[in-house]
């Protein structure tokens, strides 16, 4: 990591006092882990901080210490915007708006469009948390228990519980660094990637259900439908994609959940070394290797249609 880029984002955060931080929307564990443990820390230095995204703070995270602090839109005015875990900065959604100058942006994908005026990208971190983890100390940021339990959320959740093909010994020190410090490992990995809600688990078996499967290639919808005759109350997959990625001969694995408005949102995980997210970049979204997103314009069938050809015709490469 450049130290000069390192003095510089350090130098901006220990200046302002009033900080907005953000990350994309449908935001995942890595997204509201990284925002927490940010706000957090700046907050902890005495400063006015908005920890802000657009679609809210998933449920399934209200056991880290802020997650109630977290806001819905930012309010002016601000000194310094920061967003984390975010490649592009239309993926903050309406959170930036009102607030079109990015600061700095800290993040770890491999499709970061590098949009702030100090870019703190690290695509060989696991996770954002991961790097946060990392440069806290050359950020001036000290570590407390709610921000090393966010931290180390965040890795479990980017890394499928240390299981994603990105994995590497300094991640897991980085993780045992913040055991060391009193994060409650098997606590943490519970909460974020074992215990489900009884409607969350409702969700999953209509999920379930509408798997289909070609050579290479497993696929299943989640339809609006499906979520309102559960009572599942969030608009994304309760992480069910990362469970049928494990299917055995799938090398790549997509998920559509249909959106109430007009739009799909597709995941995809690849098993077979597959770059899915070049698939995702096609419909304007990124990710990772193993792992990418993107939302697409239409009904479920159409997405599915688009979406399909695509994967088939990068599985035929």
């Amino acid at each position: 990591m450049n130290s000069q880029l390192l003095q510089q984002v350090a130098a901006r955060l220990r200046a302002a006092q009033r900080v907005l931080v953000t990350s994309h929307v449908r935001p995942d564990g890595d997204a509201i882990s990284s925002v927490l443990a940010l706000g957090l820390a700046l907050q902890a230095q005495g400063k006015d901080v908005q920890m802000v995204l657009a679609d809210g703070a998933p449920q399934d995270f209200s056991h880290l210490q802020g997650w109630g602090q977290v806001l819905r839109a930012g309010q002016a005015p601000v000194d310094l915007v920061v967003t984390v875990d975010a490649a592009t900065q239309e993926r903050c959604g309406e959170v930036l708006r009102h607030f079109p100058q990015v600061h700095i942006n800290i993040d770890h994908h491999i499709s970061n469009t590098n949009y702030a005026e100090l870019n703190l990208v690290d695509p060989s971190a696991v996770a954002t948390c991961a790097l946060l983890a990392e440069q806290f100390p050359a950020l001036g940021l000290e570590f407390s228990p709610a921000v090393i339990d966010a931290l180390l959320t965040g890795i479990l959740t980017d890394t499928m519980g240390f299981r994603t093909s990105n994995m590497n010994p300094k991640a897991m020190r980085l993780a045992a660094d913040l055991v060391e410090m009193g994060a409650d490992l098997p606590a943490l990995y519970e909460r974020a990637l074992l215990r489900r809600s009884f409607q969350a688990m409702r969700y999953w078996g209509a999920g379930l259900t509408s798997l289909q499967q070609e050579p290479g290639l497993v696929w299943g919808s989640l339809s609006l439908a499906d979520r309102k005759a559960v009572g599942y109350p969030g608009n994304d997959d309760a992480e069910l994609v990362n469970n049928i990625s494990m299917i055995e001969g799938a090398n790549i694995t997509v998920l559509f959940v249909e959106q109430a408005d007009n739009h799909v949102k597709v995941s995809w995980r690849s098993q077979g070394g597959k770059d899915v997210s070049r698939i995702a970049a096609l419909f304007g979204g990124g990710g990772h290797v193993a792992a990418a997103g993107a939302v697409v314009n239409g009904s479920l069938a159409e997405a599915q249609a688009q979406v399909l050809a695509a994967t088939r015709a990068a599985l035929a490469e």
